[in-house]
């Protein structure tokens, strides 16, 4: 890093919208040329073929599968004010209730 460059670290949240000036420093750093070095040399072509690889093997076994599950109407509203990822945001709560034995006992 040059003398006159500093380094910037921020939190984004989800949902959370960059600020006009860190939109300017995003575009800047795009503008600037990637120049490999000691700590990130340049990566062969055998190696993004190994990264790639490892890639779709984790995204296989992160496939989850499609079902049908019916719902109420109230429960589905409910999920669906929770905004955009509604349907992730059930899966989650799910996995949750699954794991309490407490939830488990209580909905059977």
């Amino acid at each position: 890093m040059a003398k006159n460059e500093k380094m910037v670290q921020t939190v984004v949240r989800p949902g959370q919208q960059p600020t006009d000036e860190q939109i300017k420093e995003i575009e800047a750093a795009m503008s600037k040329p990637v120049v490999p070095d000691e700590d990130a040399p340049e990566l062969t072509l055998e190696q993004y073929a190994e990264m790639a690889a490892i890639a779709r093997s984790r995204r296989s076994r992160q496939v989850k599968p499609v079902i049908a599950l019916r719902v109420s109407i109230s429960t589905l509203e409910k999920a669906k004010a929770t905004g955009k990822g509604y349907t992730g945001f059930l899966s989650r709560l799910l996995d949750n209730a699954i794991d309490d034995p407490q939830m488990v006992a209580k909905s059977m």
